[in-house]
């Protein structure tokens, strides 16, 4: 893991957990793969150990992760497969309608919102 800013937005243990979901999304974290220790994590972004414990209980919770006796926590195999899923529904359930509704609010059509050469896209 690499440095992080914690926000007051959302509690650390979340947003820790959120860091390791975004790991698992983007293919830096694979199935077999060990996370880091509580200590080790706790340690390196001054963070209570129990705070890491729970963000890591929580991926458990999600059987994204699991506990191997005096080994720590390793990702399961289909972490990603099912992650992917309830990221994909929780995105059309809780996001999408939001963007939506503003897209529709600024009258964008299709094409300006996919073509990257639009007059409102990078130059």
């Amino acid at each position: 893991m690499t440095a992080v800013e914690w926000s007051d937005g959302a509690p650390i243990y979340r947003q820790l957990k959120d860091r390791v979901v975004a790991m698992l999304l983007d293919g830096i974290l694979k199935p077999g793969d060990a996370l880091p220790s509580v200590r080790q994590v706790a340690a390196e972004y001054q963070l209570n150990p129990i705070t890491v414990s729970r963000a890591y209980q929580e991926l458990a919770d999600d059987q994204l992760v699991e506990k191997r006796r005096g080994l720590g926590m390793y990702v399961t195999d289909g972490a990603n497969a099912r992650l992917l899923q309830s990221e994909r529904e929780r995105f059309l359930r809780e996001e999408w309608p939001l963007m939506l509704e503003r897209i529709q609010r600024l009258g964008l059509t299709i094409e300006e919102l996919l073509d990257p050469k639009s007059k409102w896209g990078p130059k």
